[in-house]
């Protein structure tokens, strides 16, 4: 959440930076008198108790000298301050749960390099890795080639679960399982911690990663008698709350953790090709990566990770871009997010030229969202460092990124490594983990 004290002293300023985002955020202008009230409670309760400290005392002497008569008024009033402070503490108690209602809706502030703009129209491609891939016949779609192949069965699925859930069989099961490894291997090298996490967290979790009040409806929550758990949107909310309400060591900081997890969302989405094949289901597998780190490198480090989520894409040879987002499509608790979008055939026209089926305008689909959420999620988790044990505590920056989607890589496998007889090629990094150079 942001920093009231930081959001007071800069209203007017706080309000125009949000509302780059669209939307009326004039509901802070709520916290002056919120915020005014609660410390008026507190001075007049301290008043009070003060007040009683002394009194009490003085019953103490009065009761010495036998003054029994002046000694029971005084305490008469004690009992009426008491009341007094009991009240005044639960109007300071109200002012502090509406205070962080309003903080709790309130999205984190864009970073002054975004492109400013209502939406995704305005996002900035930063640049381009290898051109979209041409092919020497009309390319099929990853649902199609899965249902030619007989590797993907949907019917099935829909029985068992319901709709956009998907069974994977044979060579595409051990797809999907091969990259998961082959991601995690990588940025194991690459210095990140592997984690594997719990699929079910707690209400103080999603809250603290800013999943919870916003996405609520977007969310799988289960009950029992017991207690009630949500099913995980990704791996970064256990992962990120996996210090909550700690202090680190600066000596320590940055932090990197990789972990593998399945997702589940129940978010609608809309009609059309992300509702067909793998690439937006209610449950899908996804390699996270989270960083802890100083406020100074924060930034520095969100290029780090977003070049270490690039790196898997360039050893798949696979052609993708890497976008900036507007202030109108940033994510709710990033200050900063750099989408990875891959090129997937399935999402283009091609047209015949010089033998060639060749892609004019292309699309490329989000597979990798890198964000810097700078200290918005550590102030609500409570995740802070030291610089030295004289030092004054601080909240830490934190950073996650999908090191890739692991569903829409294996489409995006299929699509770009499709051949003209109906096999996928596999590619050269994956064949280890294959143990096979073709999938039939």
């Amino acid at each position: 959440m942001l920093d009231i004290k930081y959001v007071l002293e800069n209203m007017d300023q706080v309000i125009l930076k949000l509302q780059q985002r669209t939307g009326d955020y004039s509901y802070l202008r709520d916290l002056i008198s919120l915020d005014s009230k609660r410390k008026e409670c507190i001075i007049k309760a301290d008043e009070i108790k003060n007040r009683r400290n002394v009194q009490s005392k003085e019953i103490g002497k009065l009761k010495a000298q036998k003054k029994e008569k002046e000694a029971s008024e005084l305490l008469s009033k004690l009992s009426f301050d008491k009341e007094e402070i009991e009240r005044l503490d639960q109007q300071r108690v109200k002012c502090e749960e509406k205070i962080k209602e309003i903080l709790l809706k309130t999205p984190n502030l864009p970073d002054d390099s975004l492109p400013v703009g209502e939406d995704e129209s305005k996002n900035r491609v930063e640049k381009y890795y290898l051109k979209p891939t041409e092919f020497t016949f009309k390319p099929l779609s990853h649902w199609e080639l899965g249902a030619k192949m007989g590797y993907f069965d949907y019917d099935r699925a829909g029985k068992v679960t319901g709709s956009r859930f998907t069974f994977y069989l044979g060579a595409f099961a051990k797809l999907e399982r091969a990259l998961s490894a082959f991601m995690l291997d990588v940025h194991s090298d690459n210095g990140y911690v592997e984690v594997l996490p719990p699929f079910l967290v707690n209400s103080d979790s999603l809250t603290g990663s800013g999943q919870l009040p916003k996405f609520a409806d977007q969310a799988y929550l289960t009950e029992n008698t017991s207690d009630s758990l949500w099913l995980i949107p990704t791996a970064e909310v256990p992962i990120t709350n996996y210090y909550r309400n700690e202090i680190l060591d600066y000596s320590d900081l940055p932090k990197s953790f990789v972990g593998y997890s399945s997702c589940f969302r129940a978010e609608a989405g809309a009609a059309g090709r992300d509702t067909r094949g793998i690439i937006r289901q209610h449950q899908f597998q996804k390699v996270e990566l989270v960083k802890f780190t100083s406020p100074e490198t924060s930034f520095e480090e969100l290029e780090k990770l977003t070049s270490e989520a690039e790196l898997i894409l360039k050893l798949l040879k696979l052609p993708f871009r890497r976008v900036c987002l507007s202030t109108g499509d940033l994510g709710f608790s990033a200050a900063k997010t750099y989408d990875l979008e891959v090129f997937l055939p399935s999402y283009n026209v091609f047209v015949l030229e010089d033998g060639k089926y060749v892609c004019k305008d292309p699309v490329y689909k989000e597979i990798s969202s890198c964000s810097n959420d700078t200290d918005y999620q550590a102030r609500r988790m409570n995740i802070r460092f030291k610089r030295n044990k004289d030092s004054k505590t601080e909240f830490v920056h934190m950073l996650n990124g999908s090191g890739l989607a692991v569903g829409r890589t294996v489409a995006a496998v299929i699509e770009n490594y499709q051949n003209e007889d109906g096999t996928i090629t596999v590619p050269e990094v994956l064949i280890p983990y294959m143990h096979c150079s073709i999938i039939k």
